[in-house]
């Protein structure tokens, strides 16, 4: 039996993790208010002011149960708290989905620190979901690079929302899992 090398393994993680979800999240169902996907956990969603270095890049992934009216709309943003947009899905027109899993797998990258107009960084990503017909996943790509209003001088917290463009008790999303971790820097 041979043994699997773990400094040559792509799959072995060896990022710091930052947070962790320990629960599942609220439902977002029957609304159309933005609201976050994130639940209480362990661990920081937080860097603090002048933390960000340049080169630092970090892996977002979060996972749970979705259900949508065919034709309705949905909108993903990976977004501070304070309201500063990494990505933005845009309206997704929705497929009908009956309690099916979803992904949001992003990962974020700081080329440069600073104030606005200094800082960048880089954020890219995917939403898949898994509709009722055929079993078939819909992959809807996202991604920036915030060259203008990022800013690494001051305290950055990350959030990921979810808004309903009907309100409807068929239209839920709800997370099961989500985790932050550092993978460079």
């Amino acid at each position: 039996m041979s043994k699997i090398k773990v400094e040559n393994n792509p799959y072995v993680n060896r990022g710091i993790g930052l947070f962790s979800q320990t629960g599942q999240s609220t439902p977002i169902v029957n609304t159309t208010s933005e609201l976050s996907l994130i639940d209480g956990g362990v661990g920081t969603l937080s860097v603090p002011a002048n933390g960000f270095k340049v080169g630092d890049t970090f892996w977002s992934y979060m996972g749970g149960n979705i259900s949508s009216v065919n034709g309705d709309t949905l909108r993903i943003k990976i977004k501070t708290a304070g309201g500063l947009t990494l990505a933005d899905t845009g309206l997704i027109t929705m497929r009908n989905a009956t309690n099916k899993p979803f992904v949001i797998d992003f990962k974020f990258s700081v080329w440069t620190i600073g104030g606005p107009g200094t800082a960048s960084i880089l954020t890219g990503g995917i939403f898949q979901y898994l509709e009722n017909a055929s079993d078939k996943f819909d992959v809807i790509p996202s991604g920036s690079i915030n060259n203008t209003t990022f800013d690494t001088t001051v305290a950055q917290t990350l959030n990921i929302t979810a808004q309903w463009g009907t309100a409807s008790a068929s239209n839920s999303i709800q997370t099961s899992i989500f985790f932050l971790t550092q993978v460079y820097g």
